[in-house]
């Protein structure tokens, strides 16, 4: 089962200024980019490097994040916000390659992300996707339109894999968190990756600002493993991206990128 969101995408999408999902998906090889977008993400990684192995870092922990939920875990519901352009392995796929009657919503704001939402809608016949247009900053319009696809008294995983650096803390990114999850029933799990702040990191960020890109708030350690209170988190915790469960027999580098998955007793 699919469905779509409608929208005004000629009113809402501006091609002369740099998007987070288009800088990212530029990053990631991808087309679905301008070029305000790939200028903008040029100059950032001409400051960190490393930047376009953060966007590739974040798919690869995605992948193993939902391998986990929809196996180990048995999770058979998803509630993606913030998920991009569509790329090879989207939550969907990941999951319903596992469990075909998984059931996943995407929830995004940006509109060409919006544009492609068919991509994402194509669900295994078993199971469900749908898509919600909505600011990450309204955790309340989420729930809500998410309750159409997913069932709220059965556990959900809520995966926000570079998502919390666009809420700023004036938004109180803390509270956003603890809404939804205060929303999911016991049994349900939260996926968070983010950026933290470095010398390296916060320049980059700065740059970004400069090319006319959005404000991205980048967090210590602490910062990132206070989303997760009140939940039990899996081993190991929440650790650099390629540390957390890496592939058997592989020693990962560290990355200014931290992760972690935690439960809802």
């Amino acid at each position: 089962m699919t469905s779509g969101p409608k929208f005004d995408l000629q009113a809402r999408l501006r091609t002369d200024q740099p998007a987070g999902a288009r800088m990212w998906d530029y990053l990631l090889g991808g087309k679905d980019n301008f070029a305000a977008d790939r200028a903008a993400a040029d100059a950032v990684v001409a400051r960190l490097p490393e930047m376009a192995e953060f966007a590739r870092a974040g798919r690869r922990f995605l992948a193993r994040a939902v391998e986990f939920l929809a196996g180990e875990a048995g999770i058979r519901q998803f509630l993606d916000i913030g998920p991009g352009l569509p790329t090879v392995n989207n939550t969907h796929e990941l999951a319903q390659r596992i469990a075909p009657e998984s059931r996943v919503v995407y929830v995004d704001n940006d509109p060409l992300v919006l544009v492609h939402a068919r991509a994402l809608l194509t669900s295994s016949p078993e199971g469900a996707t749908d898509y919600v247009d909505a600011d990450a900053r309204d955790p309340e319009k989420i729930l809500q339109a998410a309750a159409a696809t997913l069932d709220f008294s059965r556990p959900i995983a809520v995966m926000m894999i570079g998502i919390l650096g666009h809420v700023p803390d004036d938004d109180d990114p803390a509270g956003i968190v603890r809404t939804i999850v205060d929303a999911l029933p016991s049994g349900s799990y939260l996926a968070i990756n983010d950026s933290i702040t470095t010398p390296q990191n916060d320049d980059a960020a700065a740059t970004a600002h400069r090319q006319g890109a959005v404000d991205y708030t980048l967090r210590t350690v602490e910062q990132i493993t206070a989303f997760f209170d009140g939940l039990e988190l899996v081993e190991p915790g929440v650790v650099s991206n390629p540390r957390w469960r890496p592939e058997p027999g592989t020693d990962p580098a560290e990355l200014a990128v931290y992760c972690g998955v935690a439960r809802k007793a």
